[in-house]
């Protein structure tokens, strides 16, 4: 029973959570939301003490229930070990190392700590949460918005407006790249050694096992009942158990409670018992007639495995048909930057920096495609105002209301209206004024705030030819010129974004 409910909150979680990062309507956020807001790293970014709390008192008291249950890419590795194991009579088939890897993991998060201390980042690099973030919204993005078009062709024949037609592109070759590479490396770990990557590279893993190990419900192993048959080891998802010296390691146990219901003779079984024993559960409770229930086990297994491999199988034929029906981008090129434009309420480019994991959910939820991951190696693949394809709304705002960790606070479409994250400049070099000899004043009427306005260029003849100024105490940057501006491939007015934003 412990094992059924395990997968449905997983299943519901890992569901809630790919749903956030595809929907790129922000319809789904009021509703699924806090599923992104409960995840650890997040929390604490956002100073969201009650929930940082709440996450390591259930693993004083649970296990790591966080990793199996909660974490979309613990659940992510389950899934592909289930693929792996299709076909085969032992699931994982996974042997457990002889010893655990405790200085490469603890280091790992030591590391973590004290560059998140120093340098504000780091723990994003290798966060569960970011790199299911990093990995599907580059990927499965695309072509949820090819599914979707297909379906707004269907509805616009019966006449229904269910559906929009929606633009699908690519946020970028190096957020794709990164993607593939975490996709590969984190599935060869679930292919082959089950929740590797939780047990050796995840700090979140290794933060959470420091209160696992005095978990009070341990799983002890009842040696008089184990024959050392070795079952419960080959298919362990963490490889925390010994079954020659018949031991759960409860630093690497991620309570998921398969071995209950995989044990033939029952030897395993939830007891409360020492809270702050040995970390590795080895009690020997009275014995008790071993209660074979094979039926029932084959039954519920078979519901359950149908059931995840129903998911994987589907998560896998997505993988691979990852095959075109991408919209070219248009030929507007970025202009280069002095500054980078960083998304309203995000306040400073440190406070930012330090708390931003670049999850992509922002990226993903931006309906003006205005938000591309950053390519540079001092902030990669957080969030940058870049408009090639739209400008930022001053009405919009929905990166405020999606992002988990705080670092893009929650603001108002007034607040927002108000707030400058940039400032536009005029290049007379590329304007169609000079390089055409022909009237534009499309910045002019289209700028939402009135910054720039039209003046002769020649100050002592008023008949000639108007090019724009901007006044630099009423531009917000929100790039409604740049976008517009008819001028290719760089537009002829560009924003550069500020250090600290300030009310105009």
């Amino acid at each position: 029973m412990l094992r059924k409910i395990r997968i449905a909150a997983a299943v519901f979680f890992i569901a809630s959570l790919t749903l956030l990062f595809l929907d790129y309507t922000g319809t789904l956020h009021p509703y699924l939301g806090w599923s992104a807001r409960i995840q650890l790293l997040p929390a604490v970014l956002a100073g969201n003490i009650a929930v940082a709390v709440g996450l390591i008192v259930a693993t004083l008291l649970l296990g790591r229930a966080y990793c199996s249950v909660i974490c979309p890419l613990g659940i992510f590795q389950d899934i592909v070990s289930r693929i792996a194991g299709i076909g085969k009579k032992n699931r994982f088939s996974y042997r457990p190392p002889k010893k655990p890897l405790i200085i490469l993991r603890y280091g790992i998060l030591a590391a973590v700590i004290v560059v998140c201390i120093i340098i504000g980042i780091g723990a994003a690099v290798i966060d569960p949460y970011s790199l299911y973030g990093k990995m599907v919204s580059p990927i499965l993005s695309p072509l949820y918005k090819w599914g979707n078009n297909i379906l707004a062709g269907f509805a616009e024949r019966t006449g229904s407006y269910a559906f929009y037609h929606t633009d699908i592109w690519l946020t970028g070759a190096v957020a794709l790249a990164v993607a593939i590479l975490t996709f590969a490396v984190v599935g060869v770990f679930a292919f082959k050694s089950g929740r590797g990557y939780c047990n050796t590279l995840c700090p979140v893993g290794a933060f959470l096992s420091l209160f696992a190990r005095v978990s009070p419900y341990a799983r002890p192993v009842n040696k008089d009942k184990c024959n050392s048959c070795g079952l419960c080891a080959k298919n362990c998802k963490a490889g925390c158990i010994d079954p020659v010296k018949k031991e759960i390691d409860m630093l690497r146990c991620v309570s998921c409670c398969d071995c209950l219901e995989l044990c033939p003779n029952g030897a395993i079984s939830l007891t409360l018992g020492n809270p702050f024993g040995a970390k590795k559960s080895n009690l020997n409770p009275k014995p008790e007639p071993a209660k074979l229930e094979s039926g029932g086990l084959a039954r519920r297994g078979f519901v359950s495995g149908a059931v995840l491999l129903a998911l994987g199988l589907f998560t896998r034929a997505l993988a691979r048909s990852f095959d075109g029906g991408l919209t070219p981008l248009k030929d507007k090129k970025a202009p280069a930057r002095s500054n980078p434009i960083i998304p309203p309420g995000a306040d400073n480019a440190r406070s930012f920096g330090k708390r931003c994991t670049g999850c992509q959910l922002c990226v993903s939820v931006c309906p003006n495609q205005a938000l591309r991951p950053s390519n540079k190696i001092s902030d990669l693949l957080h969030p940058r105002l870049t408009y090639e394809r739209g400008y930022c709304r001053p009405e919009c705002v929905k990166c405020s209301e999606v992002c988990p960790s705080g670092a893009i606070r929650p603001i108002t479409a007034a607040e927002k209206s108000a707030t400058q994250i940039g400032i536009a400049a005029w290049n007379k070099e590329l304007c169609i004024i000079n390089t055409d000899k022909v009237t534009c004043t499309l910045c002019e009427r289209k700028c939402p705030t009135g910054a720039i306005t039209l003046i002769p260029q020649n100050a002592d003849d008023i008949a000639s030819p108007k090019i724009p100024m901007v006044d630099a105490n009423r531009c917000i940057g929100c790039g409604a010129c740049e976008n517009l501006c008819p001028v290719r491939p760089y537009s002829a007015i560009a924003v550069n974004g500020v250090e600290s934003h300030r009310t105009v």
